[in-house]
């Protein structure tokens, strides 16, 4: 049970990650309009860093890595908590590129369900290659669902937000 969250969690890192790669400016302007001043090659290396960091979930796991993934998402709740509290027009905290993500609770509630399966992904020291290969059928099936859930978490960063304000 907790692979499978824990790869979505991975996969949405590294997805996130790609995307602020290749376009850092909304997050730059995100973490610009709470104060905090990044400039675009700063964001790209901590994007980079999400990038690797998803990867090397999926690829080699174990207990550091896993604190690491957790981390990252109590530290993108606690950035959606400050946008909120702050009550700045954030029109996107930039978590997918250029895709508009505006701060809502419910991507708080996301980045702790996230961060909560990554920890409980780095007690059991997951190695999901290991455990996927384990039971070859069975791990392909927890593969795509895991693309499927990563898929649905961008929907819900993505849409919900949307469909809730109106």
């Amino acid at each position: 049970m907790v692979l499978g969250a824990a790869l979505v969690g991975a996969l949405v890192l590294a997805g996130a990650g790609a995307l602020k790669v290749v376009d850092p400016a909304p997050t730059a302007g995100a973490l610009r309009a709470l104060g905090v001043p990044a400039p675009g090659w700063v964001v790209r290396v901590g994007a980079a860093a999400e990038l690797v960091l998803g990867v090397l979930a999926v690829v080699v796991g174990g207990a550091v890595v896993w604190v690491l993934v957790a981390l990252s998402y109590l530290a993108f709740a606690g950035f959606v908590v400050a946008a909120l509290r702050a009550g700045t027009m954030v029109g996107s905290c930039g978590c997918f590129g250029r895709v508009d993500t505006p701060p809502h609770p419910l991507h708080v509630v996301v980045d702790l369900a996230l961060a909560a399966a990554a920890g409980g992904a780095a007690v059991q020291g997951l190695v999901p290659l290991d455990e996927l290969a384990d039971a070859p059928g069975q791990g392909l099936v927890i593969a795509a669902l895991s693309v499927l859930g990563a898929v649905a978490v961008y929907v819900a960063f993505v849409g919900l937000p949307r469909a809730l304000s109106h």
